[in-house]
């Protein structure tokens, strides 16, 4: 350490940090984990969730930390999305922002550590002004989002382990922020093969109901491995 403060002692220093986008996806919505910021500067105001990175600690690895500090979640898909450093960009200093966009079942949130730092999940369609440049970084997360879910079965990671087809045209619905053919949806997840039908049924919405699945991740890594190219 004391050569490398040799080296690069005439060299400014900046503190770096890591804003988390939490997607979620409850009750037919696509939303985001959000909270009023308790320190200045802008206390009080809507943000999203991050931190500094501490020493000795990778950009991956103290995502992935604040990510569970907040959810007690482990090995949930997270993504390196786009880092922020405009000069103004936080009147408290000069800070530079990576951010990251990550996907959970809204269900699985656990509410005893959501008390703690006040979370509230949010519909996209009805976010409030966020702080600094978070509604920016949210703009990308969505675009990015979209993109990924076109071209492979990322919304996966929003839904509970067993999920009815309804429920999984609901929730692309919601990402592409648009209808779905019903038949062509079907007809186009059940070709790519990663989906394991089960033998029992939700009749929560309908007497006759409809039966459930559960993603194959194995077999979708061994497509992926293989040069496979989904589409949505």
């Amino acid at each position: 350490m004391g050569t490398e403060n040799h080296y690069y002692k005439e060299h400014p220093t900046f503190h770096v940090a890591v804003d988390s986008i939490i997607f979620g996806f409850d009750q037919g919505e696509l939303k985001l984990l959000i909270h009023k910021r308790q320190f200045e500067p802008a206390q009080g105001e809507w943000s999203l969730f991050g931190g500094f990175v501490q020493k000795g600690e990778s950009l991956d690895e103290a995502a992935s930390r604040i990510l569970f500090e907040l959810t007690g979640l482990n090995n949930i898909y997270m993504e390196e999305l786009q880092s922020y450093g405009e000069v103004s960009r936080d009147p408290a200093g000069r800070v530079i922002s990576v951010a990251y966009y990550s996907l959970i079942p809204a269900g699985e949130f656990k509410e005893a550590t959501n008390s703690k730092y006040g979370a509230t999940w949010v519909s996209i369609k009805d976010l409030p002004p966020l702080i600094m440049d978070h509604g920016l970084m949210v703009e990308k997360g969505l675009r990015r989002l979209k993109r990924r879910a076109t071209s492979q079965p990322i919304g996966f990671e929003l839904l509970p382990m067993e999920f009815t087809m309804p429920q999984l045209q609901v929730l692309y619905e919601a990402i592409y922020q648009a209808e779905l053919d019903k038949r062509n949806f079907r007809k186009k997840i059940l070709a790519m093969g990663v989906l394991i039908k089960l033998d029992t049924k939700d009749k929560s919405s309908s007497r006759k109901g409809a039966f459930l699945y559960r993603f194959d991740k194995k077999k979708y890594q061994k497509l992926v491995d293989g040069g496979y190219n989904f589409t949505i």
